[in-house]
């Protein structure tokens, strides 16, 4: 039995990729072979998790970019303490972006090893 933080995980999850009720369900039951997420064990909770990270549904855009591609740039952005516009303008000199959601899932990938790279090589606080 799964404890409850990783059930409010599945269930933030379902919200976000805005499945109803129905479709949860039968996905749920399609790829672990439980009705309600209670069911799960540990290595249910991970196949169900997989298979959201992978489909379609966490694809931001048609180009392939995922939702959680999406999240880590803003996590190093945030990381990093740079303004919305500046992080813009970076999008559009070195991707010709304007914005995270335009990026493919390639251009996301390079996005995030670069700025993995400048905070990295960033000096420390003084």
């Amino acid at each position: 039995m799964l404890d409850h933080k990783k059930l409010a995980v599945i269930h933030i999850v379902k919200k976000e990729l805005g499945l109803t009720d129905q479709e949860y369900r039968d996905a749920l039951e399609k790829i672990t072979g439980v009705r309600s997420a209670r069911e799960l064990d540990e290595r249910g909770f991970r196949t169900l998790m997989r298979h959201f990270a992978k489909s379609r549904h966490y694809r931001v855009n048609a180009r392939g970019l995922t939702f959680r591609q999406q999240l880590f740039i803003k996590h190093l952005v945030d990381d990093l303490g740079w303004e919305e516009t500046h992080f813009r303008n970076f999008l559009r000199k070195y991707y010709k972006q304007e914005a995270v959601a335009a990026l493919s899932r390639r251009e996301a990938s390079k996005v995030i090893e670069s700025l993995k790279q400048i905070l990295a090589h960033r000096p420390p606080p003084a």
